[in-house]
């Protein structure tokens, strides 16, 4: 059995996320009980109370793929965004995944191809928390 890191949500970002849950175009989508396990997990703060070194809503952070060396900076967003580049959906596998993960964790999901690929957080370029950006 696979032992899954710590992980810390705040309480904003899971308020946001339940409302999206709640609604009908979310409910259904593959992934959804993946990010309900997330967050059952999770340790919920109050965004003030966040570390400046964990990965919230709208983060930007700096990873490896530990088999390739190849780096990526991507950030994690809601539905609506996630066709801006170099981002990916809370409600995709690696974003319910990579929310409320720290620097230096490592998260592994089978990619399309069949692939297990590890990602390792490298560095959080931007975390909105850490910048007093509690809106968003």
């Amino acid at each position: 059995m696979e032992v899954k890191p710590p992980i810390v949500v705040s309480s904003f970002d899971l308020e946001r996320i339940e409302q999206l849950l709640e609604s009908n175009t979310h409910r259904n989508l593959p992934g959804i009980d993946a990010l309900l396990v997330e967050l059952n997990r999770a340790d919920i703060v109050s965004p003030e109370e966040i570390p400046d070194n964990v990965i919230t809503m709208n983060s930007k952070a700096r990873f490896i793929d530990d088999a390739t060396a190849i780096e990526y900076d991507l950030t994690l967003v809601y539905p609506h965004q996630a066709n801006l580049p170099d981002t990916v959906s809370i409600f995709a596998p690696v974003g319910s995944a990579l929310l409320g993960m720290s620097v230096k964790q490592t998260i592994a999901w089978q990619v399309p191809s069949g692939r297990t690929m590890k990602l390792r957080i490298l560095s959080i370029i931007y975390q909105p928390e850490a910048q007093g950006d509690f809106h968003l």
